[in-house]
């Protein structure tokens, strides 16, 4: 297929709707589905809601940032180049790397997830297959054209948005004694330690899990690159993220409350082959759905393609601005006619079969530090927009500029991005603060959640002894709303 260079562009064709579902199918994943029921059973049902709620408030902050800077300038490459032009080139260097590197190793573990979950229907056929098949599918989304990614992405998050509804719906007809069981009423908040168990280190350990699930909101941010009306879409899909958290979310953890026994023990279940015991699962059956085991393991397949489908889109367009800037190849700026950066699409496909292939090598244990690293990388995300943010208005200040003039304007400010900037500091530093509270340290659990921030800092350090670069003073930050991102 013939390929165009880059002065075609990347075409502005993801309709409002396609933008409010990337926005809300980023934060609705297995974090909710399989793992829900964990964070009741570690924090009891009030706990769970305390802690899902403050993780929202910090989200909210840190999308309404994104917000300000992406309906300013809306580029593909969104918080490296702003990182770029408002803090310093080698943060925008490893903050761009960092993401590229998060969702590819992510496209590796749907692969993987979605083969353990077609084991249900289909026991005896060699989980490669489904993955290669997974692969193929999400790559051909991705080539045909952004729109292909944005319509695909609409029905994933529209089957998952749907499926919380009849659950909200059905848990709220059990709760108020109109299902086919009796209401249990308010026993399971007032059951021993309910509603708050293990205190605050408890709920510590919840943010961990909340900070994860919400991961990939601040894809908007990128697909604010290609939106048709990013003034306007761009801030609206912001908003939704919010009050969407709240009903979902709250909503589930609510209904999981009134239902579930924290003591239950098939909250502590994680397993993605055992969907059988989630607790969405156990709601529709006690509902009377018969076929909930089978439902709901449809619905979380379609949760692992949607995170791979959106996984590939994202690390595709940031290894795209990334070249724009000159921090990665420039051979990654071909387009197919279609639009699509085809060879940052290759490259990420084939970083992320490599990364699924250590999976099968070893007992995985390559794969497995692989993804720590990755974990990780999503956490020095958000701190980095909150910087940006934070970067972004005071310069816009420093240099007479009107804030009324903003097409959008993030409540709060310094607020907002500094309580962020702290909550995503606490929760990195307690992501396994527990490997330094027995008697002994254990170096292993501790390098293994913590390698992500080495390995940025090690890329941080290393590009700005290089280019000798430092941080840009306010008075020379580059305000202007040029989209070439080479300046």
């Amino acid at each position: 297929m013939q390929e165009e260079t880059q002065q075609q562009g990347l075409r502005r064709s993801l309709k409002a709707r396609h933008m409010n579902m990337i926005a809300i199918g980023g934060a609705i994943g297995t974090g909710l589905f399989v793992a829900g029921g964990e964070t009741v059973s570690t924090a009891g049902p009030g706990g769970a809601l305390v802690a899902y709620a403050l993780i929202g408030i910090m989200v909210y902050f840190l999308m309404t940032s994104l917000g300000e800077m992406a309906a300013y300038l809306p580029v593909s490459g969104s918080f490296e180049t702003y990182a770029n032009r408002y803090v310093d080139k080698s943060l925008g260097f490893a903050l761009g790397w960092n993401y590229w590197f998060n969702w590819a190793i992510t496209l590796a573990a749907e692969l993987v997830a979605g083969a353990l979950i077609m084991k249900y229907w289909f026991p005896d056929i060699p989980a490669a297959v489904w993955s290669a098949i997974f692969l193929a599918i999400l790559f051909v989304l991705n080539y045909l054209s952004t729109r292909s990614y944005g319509e695909s992405e609409f029905i994933f998050a529209g089957i998952k948005v749907l499926t919380v509804l009849i659950f909200l719906f059905a848990g709220t007809c059990l709760i108020l004694g109109f299902g086919p069981t009796p209401s249990p009423g308010f026993t399971n908040w007032t059951l021993d330690d309910a509603p708050f168990v293990g205190g605050f280190t408890a709920m510590l350990g919840i943010f961990m899990v909340a900070g994860f699930s919400f991961q990939g909101t601040e894809m908007i941010g990128i697909a604010a690159g290609e939106s048709e009306d990013p003034e306007k879409n761009v801030p609206r899909a912001v908003h939704s993220i919010f009050w969407r958290i709240l009903l979902f979310y709250l909503g589930s953890f609510i209904v999981i409350g009134f239902l579930i026994p924290y003591t239950d023990p098939n909250l502590l279940n994680t397993n993605i082959e055992n969907i059988s015991i989630s607790p969405f699962t156990l709601v529709f059956q006690r509902f009377g759905l018969a076929a909930a085991a089978s439902l709901m393991n449809a619905v979380i397949l379609t949760a692992v393609l949607s995170a791979g489908n959106s996984g590939l889109y994202v690390s595709t367009r940031m290894l795209y601005a990334m070249a724009q800037t000159g921090q990665a190849p420039k051979c990654f700026l071909k387009l197919n006619k279609r639009g699509v950066p085809s060879y940052a699409l290759f490259a990420t496909v084939v970083f992320g079969l490599a990364a699924f292939l250590t999976s099968l090598i070893g007992e995985g244990k390559a794969y497995s530090w692989l993804v720590n690293i990755s974990g990780m990388a999503g956490f020095i995300t958000w701190i980095g927009i909150a910087i940006c943010h934070y970067r972004f208005r005071r310069a816009y200040i420093a240099q007479g500029k009107d804030l009324k003039d903003l097409p959008y304007r993030a409540t709060l400010f310094p607020f907002g991005p500094i309580l962020a900037l702290i909550m995503c500091i606490i929760v990195t530093a307690g992501q396994n603060y527990s490997a330094f509270t027995g008697a002994q340290v254990d170096w292993y659990g501790a390098s293994v959640a913590y390698i992500g921030i080495p390995v940025f800092l090690l890329v941080f350090f290393w590009h700005r002894l290089k280019h000798h670069n430092h941080l840009i003073p306010l008075q020379d930050v580059n305000l202007s709303r040029d989209q070439d991102m080479s300046k």
